[in-house]
C-alpha cells in the first residue's frame, strides 16, 4: 500500500472570472447518492449573491456588444473544453445522481451537444425573433431582439449537469449575463464548470456560479433591483417558493420564467427548442424613412 495522502479538491465559487470562497467562510457537506461524503462546497451568502450581480452587470456591456458570431465561437470553445474533460464530468455526474458510468457519460455527451446546438443559434435567433413590419407610410419598420440584461438562474435540482447547461447556454448565447445558483445537493459539476469557463474565451462575469441554499439565495436575487429576469427552474418542486419569488420579482417588473415541470420534474433530455432563448430577449423596433 502507498503511504501517500490524497490531495482533496477544494471547490470554490466562480464570480467575475475568479474563484473566491464564500465571504461568510461557510461550507456544507456534499454527499453522493449513497450518503458517502464527496467534498465540502462553499455555502454562499446574500453578500456573495450581490457581488455576483455586480460582476454580471459589469460584464454585460462587453458581452451584449460582441457580435453574435463571436458569442457562438466562444460557446463552441466551451463545448470543446467540456469534451476534453468528459471523464471528470462523467464521474462527478455519476456520484451526484447515482447513475452508472455509461448513463452519466451519456448525460455529459448530451450536455456538450447542447452547448454546440445553442452556439449555432447565436447568429440565427434574430431570424426568428426579428421582423420587417408592414406600415402605412414611407418608412422601414424593423424589429430586432436584444438581450434583457442580468438573468438570475436557479439551476435544476435533480439534473446536476445536463439541466445546468440547458438553463445557462440559452441565456448567455443571446448576450445576457447570468448569476447561477447550483443544485443544492449536487453542486460539484456546476462548480467544475466554472473551471472550464475560466479557461475558455468567455469573459469574466458573463457566468457567475454560486453554490448553497436556494431558499437563502433565491429571495435576494428575485428582489434585486439590478437583476432583469429570473429563471425558476430550480424551484420546480416547491410551489410556495415559486410564488414567493414571483412576488419579489414583480417589484422591478422582472421577466420570470416559471418552471415547466410535470409533478415537479422536468425532462432535460428532451429536445430543448428555442423557448429559453426567446424568454430573455426584448424587442427593439426602429422606424426609418425610406426616402424618395
Amino acid at each position: 500500500m502507498s503511504d501517500r495522502l490524497s490531495v482533496l479538491k477544494t471547490y470554490k465559487l466562480y464570480v467575475g472570472g475568479k474563484f473566491p470562497r464564500s465571504e461568510s467562510g461557510r461550507v456544507y457537506e456534499v454527499s453522493d447518492s449513497k450518503g458517502n461524503w464527496l467534498a465540502n462546497a462553499p455555502l454562499s451568502s446574500r453578500k456573495d449573491a450581490r457581488d455576483a450581480v455586480v460582476a454580471a452587470r459589469k460584464a454585460f456591456g462587453g458581452w451584449s456588444g460582441a457580435t453574435a458570431y463571436n458569442r457562438g465561437q466562444i460557446l463552441y470553445r466551451v463545448a470543446e473544453m467540456l469534451e476534453g474533460r468528459r471523464e471528470q464530468f462523467a464521474a462527478e455526474v455519476a456520484d451526484a445522481e447515482g447513475l452508472s458510468k455509461a448513463k452519466a457519460a451519456a448525460q455529459v455527451d448530451a450536455a456538450v451537444d447542447r452547448w454546440v446546438w445553442y452556439a449555432g443559434w447565436s447568429d440565427k435567433v434574430a431570424q426568428i425573433a426579428g421582423s420587417a413590419n408592414p406600415v402605412a407610410g414611407p418608412y422601414f419598420n424593423l424589429s430586432s431582439p436584444e438581450p434583457t440584461g442580468v438573468v438570475a438562474v436557479l439551476a435544476p435540482q435533480e439534473s446536476s449537469f445536463l439541466g445546468l447547461v440547458s438553463v445557462i447556454a440559452p441565456a448567455i448565447v443571446t448576450g445576457n449575463t447570468v448569476v447561477v445558483v447550483t443544485s443544492e445537493k449536487s453542486p460539484l459539476p456546476a462548480l467544475s464548470l466554472g473551471e472550464v469557463l475560466a479557461t475558455s474565451d468567455l469573459p469574466g462575469g458573463v457566468v457567475n456560479i454560486l453554490s448553497g441554499r436556494v431558499n437563502e439565495l433565491g429571495g435576494p436575487l428575485a428582489a434585486h433591483q439590478d437583476v432583469n429576469a429570473i429563471d425558476l427552474a430550480g424551484a420546480a418542486a416547491d410551489a410556495e417558493l415559486v410564488k414567493a419569488l414571483e412576488t419579489a420579482a414583480a417589484d422591478n417588473l422582472k421577466r420570470v420564467l416559471r418552471p415547466q415541470a410535470v409533478d415537479g420534474v422536468v425532462d432535460w433530455t428532451a429536445d430543448p427548442g428555442t423557448e429559453r432563448m426567446l424568454a430573455f430577449l426584448e424587442t427593439k423596433t426602429v422606424w426609418h424613412p425610406m426616402g424618395v
